[in-house]
């Protein structure tokens, strides 16, 4: 009976290490957003300099439209990090 129960309780925390470790794999996979983020808003902020260059009567009409697509690609990061601390503190 002694052998049984070591055996069981190893089992278990070799569970709990594994389960543990896909917790933390899984938060650093959902994170991966953040570089897209990071990706879009550079390219977001370019294109607007592009075309400020291109036409700078356009100044304020561009700029809104800079704003609203770094928006939405902070939206997508913010998301990302919200899935990562989900997997990581609920499960």
């Amino acid at each position: 009976m002694g052998e049984t129960g070591t055996v069981q309780k190893t089992l278990r925390r070799k569970k709990n290490q594994m389960t543990e470790a896909a917790k933390l794999i899984g938060a650093g996979l959902a994170t991966i957003g953040v570089a897209g983020s990071g990706v879009g808003i550079g390219n977001v902020f370019g294109a607007l300099i592009s075309g400020y260059a291109r036409n700078p009567s356009l100044k304020q009409q561009l700029f809104g439209y800079a704003i609203l697509g770094f928006a939405l690609s902070e939206a997508i990061a913010l998301f990302s990090l919200m899935v990562a601390f989900l997997i990581l503190f609920t499960f």
